[in-house]
């Protein structure tokens, strides 16, 4: 009984001194991280979109420097001026100087941008030298010019010569035409007849039909030099676009360059044409400079 008993003591013992359940470790403290929030993608620039009418409007408001000797000359009628008052121009300062070499001078170093710059030179050549150095710097800020010269051949190796040689074409050869011309050799043939400068804003015909107020030297031919990207738009034979030209477009459009006189062929026909040159130079200065 005894032992029993002794038995039971010891079991009761091991029951109560038995392993009590593991406790479970206490959690690690949690520690916050910054909560991260993507950027938004910054707005994108509105870059603003040159539309054909904000080119009309700023064409209406350009600032337009002109030589154009003809000027001093009481029976022939200027061209340029005529059509750049029918082009109803405002809102920006038009100046032409006539045959004043100092004036223009003056005006072209000044504070004015010039959108475009006009050299007219059918009277004489006076218009060499310097005066071409300020029309390469002009080109060189993105101005637009236009070049009307039949004197090429007396000063394509001056100061003109770099303007020639960024827009792509070189002096060919002289032009002349005695009293006993024959017309048809005179005739001029457009080469590029899609090109916008002949149709933007009046679909022009080519001046095939001379009426000279000149004689002795007709003009200068042109060709096509090795740099730039000139074209030539009007020549004295259809089938050659590299040189007998008489007008050519160069430097992204902002450049025109006509070698014969405008007087030497019809009215209803050049004035439109001088049109066309003044439209499409300038809408190629605003694309070139928005």
């Amino acid at each position: 009984m005894a032992v029993q008993q002794t038995s039971l003591v010891i079991q009761q013992e091991a029951l109560t001194a038995g392993v009590a359940p593991a406790q479970p470790s206490p959690l690690e403290t949690y520690t916050p991280y910054p909560t991260y929030t993507m950027e938004s993608p910054p707005e994108a620039q509105v870059v603003p979109t040159v539309t054909s009418e904000s080119i009309s409007e700023r064409i209406k408001a350009s600032n337009i420097l002109i030589y154009e000797d003809i000027a001093g000359s009481s029976n022939l009628v200027p061209v340029v001026d005529s059509t750049i008052n029918a082009m109803n121009f405002s809102g920006g300062r038009v100046i032409n100087v006539g045959d004043a070499l100092g004036r223009f001078r003056e005006y072209a170093n000044s504070a004015t941008q010039w959108d475009l710059m006009i050299v007219a030179a059918e009277v004489r050549s006076a218009f060499s030298g310097e005066m071409f150095e300020m029309m390469y710097d002009h080109i060189d800020n993105g101005g637009a010019v236009i070049i009307e010269a039949w004197y090429l051949d007396k000063v394509a190796n001056g100061k003109i010569a770099p303007i020639l040689r960024d827009c792509g074409v070189s002096f060919f050869r002289d032009w002349t035409r005695d009293n006993n011309y024959d017309p048809y050799k005179y005739s001029i043939y457009w080469l590029d007849t899609s090109h916008p400068m002949l149709s933007t804003p009046s679909v022009v015909k080519a001046p095939s039909y001379p009426y000279p107020e000149w004689f002795g030297d007709a003009g200068d031919l042109l060709k096509l030099g090795s740099n730039g990207d000139a074209v030539l738009v009007g020549g004295l034979y259809p089938n050659r676009n590299s040189d007998y030209g008489v007008l050519a477009s160069c430097l992204g459009g902002r450049m025109v360059i006509q070698t014969f006189s405008s007087h030497d062929y019809e009215w209803e026909v050049i004035q439109p044409l001088w049109e066309n040159y003044i439209t499409y130079t300038l809408t190629k200065h605003f694309e070139y400079v928005p």
